[in-house]
């Protein structure tokens, strides 16, 4: 079906959610931090959705105490449904999955399974917010003789485990799902998934459960402190919002670890870097300028004028951003060895 018809199909049920308006998405505001409970906090800026361009207004607070970053107030469990449907499934599902199926993303996985590689040799991992499987697919090909098995909440993980990217599949929350999977694993990872959990408290400690004794915790996630996200502000993609609810600097999540009972054996952040910060940060400037896309959030189609004009300027600005991509690659060298690093690894062992 064309995506024209998509939308069209899909507006009704969009417009009749919006005509009650977003802020029943949200909680009531935090007064409090969510990782520490310390009670002095700050705005840091207030944003909406970049990405998708749905509607609402979107704030994140830092704690001045632990330098934790989260989305306040939060999204409930109805806002987050709303703003991520038609993201990694319906009509997004296609984007997503060129996203992940790039040769970029198959170097980045393949960095990241020779990262635990150098410290262990799993039989049986579980990738926690696996999506679409591709992840297990790529790391396969450098740990041929690891199991992996997947875990998420959309409909993605069933797709993976039918086409043979992992092993089993489990779809719910990883909290509600732990106990039953108690010491099973030699290696759980979770990519770029924690910054979108409610309570990454009781993530971690969901992981050190379904971890056996000497069993390795694999975590990247964008780094709040990373110097590209202070130089860019609101136009930083990993900000994401508002999918991420928690950005948790490097040492916090080392000291929770440690709390949990792990040991940490790798806590870097030169791998981890995504060179992609200014080719996303001009598409939003520039999407910011264009005549709005079809989508059904949008009450009405835009007329066909709009429409032509915004394909105009779009192919308009593709030589920009190929030459601003190509500058994130020139430095990538660079702001992968410096502070400008967007994002962070940490592996931890699971003590006896």
């Amino acid at each position: 079906m064309p995506d024209s018809e998509r939308i069209a199909r899909l507006r009704p049920s969009y417009q009749d959610e919006l005509t009650r308006g977003t802020g029943r998405f949200f909680l009531p505001a935090r007064t409090d931090c969510p990782w520490c409970l310390g009670t002095e906090l700050r705005g840091k800026f207030r944003t909406t959705d970049l990405i998708q361009g749905k509607p609402g207004e979107f704030a994140l607070d830092q704690c001045r105490g632990c330098g934790h970053i989260f989305q306040n107030p939060r999204l409930s469990q109805e806002g987050l449904d709303f703003y991520y449907r038609d993201f990694y499934d319906g009509l997004g599902a296609e984007t997503t999955a060129k996203m992940f199926e790039g040769n970029g993303s198959k170097k980045r996985f393949r960095r990241s399974a020779r990262a635990l590689r150098r410290v262990a040799l799993p039989g049986r991992w579980l990738d926690v917010g696996t999506s679409l499987g591709h992840f297990c697919a790529t790391a396969k090909e450098v740990l041929p003789d690891t199991e992996f098995d997947g875990l998420d909440m959309g409909e993605g993980v069933e797709q993976a485990a039918k086409e043979g990217r992992i092993q089993e599949a489990y779809r719910g929350l990883f909290v509600d799902l732990a106990d039953e999977m108690a010491g099973r694993y030699d290696a759980v990872s979770m990519f770029h998934y924690l910054e979108h959990t409610p309570d990454p408290h009781r993530e971690l400690a969901a992981a050190h459960t379904a971890l056996a004794p000497g069993g390795r915790l694999l975590i990247e996630v964008p780094d709040p402190e990373s110097l590209s996200g202070r130089m860019l502000g609101r136009l930083w993609l990993p900000w994401f919002q508002p999918q991420h609810l928690n950005m948790v600097p490097m040492g916090n999540l080392c000291g929770r670890l440690r709390e949990l009972g792990f040991t940490i054996e790798v806590a870097e952040r030169r791998d981890a870097h995504i060179p992609a910060d200014l080719a996303c940060a001009t598409w939003f400037l520039v999407n910011r300028l264009l005549p709005r896309d079809d989508a059904p959030w949008r009450p009405r189609r835009p007329a066909r004028a709009s429409r032509a004009v915004r394909f105009a300027l779009v192919w308009a600005a593709v030589p920009v951003l190929i030459a601003v991509y190509g500058l994130d690659q020139l430095i990538n060298p660079l702001a992968r060895r410096s502070r400008f690093s967007n994002a962070y690894r940490v592996i931890a062992r699971r003590d006896a």
